[in-house]
């Protein structure tokens, strides 16, 4: 009877730790799904496709912390499951949608963007359970790609695309790459206090934000996506210039 018990329990075990796996596996299909898309121009879909891709990047890991089913496995196939949907899907669907008449600085650049997200993602690995989770090291390479996402269709949503220098996508793009490989802190929102101190106000806050997403994605995507960029370099310019009046203003006597 205990044996059946155990077995039970095995089998169940065996569920929960697939369950990650398995939005895991969803992130991948939306990242090859993005690849084939970008290939045959069709370059909203491909966004599309990265956007949902990061959303199931963010279920699997919380699936993963709330059924307590964190893996070796699991830490590696998600990296792998990322380069592919955050790192090769976005950077060839950039060159393929703005960056193919500049020619080799214009695959060059993507395949920079791509490489850097392999390199962020290398550091991440190594360096958990090390560095406070509260905070990450460098742009998430799902951050950047949905970035470079949400461009794509605020660009097509204003028609823009045609009028628009391709160099400023290059700049973007070494941008974001960049800060995938920094040192820059960006605040990872797993914080339980983020949850446990929200009051009123807040709340109206995010129901606000959700009613412009619905009413505007491509907008809002590209305002959040741009917000979150940026504020990595504005808190570590703030923090810096903290310190900077410590030392300035510091009088020994």
């Amino acid at each position: 009877m205990k044996k059946t018990r155990g077995i039970k329990k095995e089998r169940s075990r065996r569920g929960i730790y697939i369950l990650p796996n398995i939005f895991t596996s969803l992130n991948l299909f939306c990242g090859f799904y993005a690849v084939i898309a970008s290939i045959d121009g069709k370059f909203i879909a491909a966004s599309i496709a990265i956007i949902i891709g990061v959303l199931f990047d963010i279920m699997d890991g919380k699936i993963a912390r709330a059924t307590n089913t964190t893996s070796k496995f699991g830490i590696e196939y998600d990296s792998l499951a990322d380069l592919i949907s955050f790192g090769l899907a976005p950077g060839l669907m950039i060159y393929l949608w703005a960056l193919r008449p500049l020619g080799r600085i214009g695959w060059l650049a993507a395949f920079l963007f791509m490489a850097c997200g392999a390199l962020r993602l290398a550091r991440f690995n190594s360096q958990i359970g090390i560095v406070n989770s509260d905070h990450f090291v460098g742009l998430p390479i799902p951050a950047a790609a949905g970035m470079s996402a949400t461009t794509v269709l605020f660009c097509h949503k204003f028609i823009i695309m045609g009028k628009m220098n391709p160099i400023f996508i290059l700049v973007l793009l070494y941008m974001l790459s960049f800060l995938m490989v920094s040192t820059i802190k960006y605040n990872s929102f797993k914080k339980p206090e983020l949850f446990k101190k929200m009051n009123l106000n807040v709340l109206v806050a995010v129901i606000l934000v959700l009613i412009f997403i619905a009413a505007q994605p491509s907008i809002a995507l590209f305002l959040l996506g741009l917000i979150y960029v940026i504020s990595g370099p504005f808190f570590a310019l703030k923090h810096h210039g903290k310190i900077k009046r410590k030392t300035t203003g510091t009088v020994e006597f």
